[in-house]
């Protein structure tokens, strides 16, 4: 009982203590810190804040450009928004004292500086990555998306075509990106909405030449890059390729299926067979589970089709061609299913069909095909957690800049990818970003001094500053003076 009353005694005093302390200290704000501090670290290390200072040395200019493009590159990454929403919202609740002294307009005119040190700034990433990375870059991809503007857009860009985003009533835009095989962005371009992919290829193959001193280089390209012209213009430049070939619509395709010869089993999910036809080489590559999918799903469609036809209801169908297919009109009229078309179609089941110039092994340029999914992922990335649609700039040269913070922000986050798949290959970066963002910079005021301090690391947080090679703040430290440059 006596060490109960003494517990119950040291409680009311201890309460009564920090009571006493409370009152004394004053939490005047609290912003988020964490993505800040990573990637404004992988920014430098990039060399980006020397690139801007090298290519910025003979202008004089009030405000820090290389600020606002990190700034607007940051909120790519965390929280994308307009830029009065960056300035009026978001940037609020970050902690960037070095941005504090910016304003709208100067965020504008960084993206007209963007748009003019386009290639330059591309050129020094390369060279930079390329010294971090690699001995030499053989592989190359490149793919391209669409993004749409709301309203007219700007003339010269802003043009109706073939929509990815399902808004054809959108005049939009062509963005292409060029990347290495372990999706490093190397550069990018934008067309005219109304520009088919394959008329962009000209303009990359350009920019190898040209820009980029590779000794070796070979072009991966999907599907829908590819035509005979293209592929002449890639040997003429002394370039290699390994392209997908449409092995439904390819004249050679048929010829290709029938070469005999037994499939080589690479492992489960995959068997090749090396094809050479008329002086091309092409490697046909089988995936035993998508053919059972492909089996599986033209099943249902048949059953269903075949319900459709005893009901007389078949004629409908016929505006949809992958079931249309399918079907075939008796010389009276009526529609039955085409049993030559349907064996037709189990020869490509789970089938796919690659075209190349190299002479690397079957596998290995099935590697190198199969590594396109970066790129798409890249994609993937622009439009969504980047938030490159729609655009709302009306003016071409800042839609060119819009598009570089964009593509800078995706320099970015393929470097923490990189670095994470090294430190830990099982962090997962959506996870690591949003445990970074729970980080927080907290401004204390205390017996009339201010301190800066920060909130705990959760969860995978410590995984970033570890990849990055960075240590985590100090715990509780003096206010940083405000920053002084002059607004203009």
């Amino acid at each position: 009982m006596p060490l109960i009353e003494n517990l119950a005694r040291f409680s009311q005093s201890t309460w009564r203590r920090l009571e006493e302390q409370a009152e004394r200290l004053n939490v005047r704000w609290s912003k988020q810190w964490g993505p800040a501090l990573i990637f404004e670290r992988l920014w430098q290390e990039a060399e980006l804040d020397k690139a801007f200072a090298a290519l910025l040395e003979d202008r004089q200019l009030a405000f820090d450009v290389a600020e606002a493009v990190f700034t607007m590159v940051l909120n790519r990454l965390t929280d994308p928004c307009s830029k009065r929403g960056l300035v009026r919202q978001w940037l609020q609740g970050v902690y960037r004292p070095q941005a504090e002294q910016l304003e709208l307009h100067h965020y504008y005119r960084a993206l007209d500086v963007l748009a003019e040190h386009k290639e330059a700034i591309e050129d020094r990433l390369f060279a930079r990555a390329r010294d971090l990375f690699w001995t030499e870059v053989d592989v190359v991809m490149w793919d391209c998306t669409s993004s749409y503007f709301e309203g007219r857009g700007p003339e010269g860009l802003a043009a109706y075509g073939y929509s990815r985003d399902k808004r054809p009533d959108r005049p939009q835009l062509v963005v292409g990106v060029l990347m290495t095989r372990d999706g490093y962005p190397i550069a990018h371009e934008v067309f005219p909405g109304d520009t088919a992919d394959k008329a962009t290829v000209a303009t990359v193959l350009d920019a190898l030449k040209r820009r980029f001193h590779l000794r070796r280089v070979i072009f991966v390209a999907d599907r829908g890059m590819v035509s005979r012209p293209i592929l002449r213009a890639i040997e003429e430049a002394g370039m290699e390729y390994i392209v997908g070939m449409p092995l439904r619509r390819h004249r050679a395709a048929e010829a290709v299926l029938s070469q005999p010869g037994r499939y080589r089993k690479v492992n489960k999910q995959l068997q090749i067979k090396q094809v050479t036809h008329q002086g091309q080489r092409y490697i046909l590559c089988h995936n035993p589970l998508q053919a059972e999918h492909d089996r599986q799903a033209r099943e249902a469609v048949l059953a269903h089709l075949k319900q459709r036809i005893e009901r007389g209801q078949a004629k409908d169908l016929l505006r949809n061609r992958l079931v249309a297919r399918y079907l075939k009109a008796l010389p009276q009229g009526a529609l039955v299913v085409n049993t030559d078309a349907v064996k037709r179609a189990t020869r490509y089941d789970g089938k796919y069909l690659l075209r190349t110039n190299t002479d690397l092994e079957p596998e290995a340029v099935v590697r190198a095909y199969k590594d396109l999914w970066r790129v798409e992922r890249a994609f993937r990335t622009l439009k969504s957690a980047l938030d490159l649609r729609p655009m709302f700039h009306w003016t071409e040269r800042r839609v060119r800049g819009h598009v570089m913070v964009c593509f800078l922000a995706l320099v970015l986050e393929s470097l923490l990818l990189r670095k994470l798949r090294q430190q830990n290959p099982e962090a997962s970066y959506e996870d690591v970003l949003s445990d970074l963002a729970q980080l927080h910079a907290v401004a204390v005021e205390l017996d009339g001094e201010t301190y800066l301090t920060r909130t705990e690391l959760v969860g995978q947080a410590y995984e970033a500053f570890k990849a990055v090679g960075l240590r985590p703040p100090a715990r509780v430290q003096p206010m940083p003076r405000p920053a002084t440059t002059p607004a203009g």
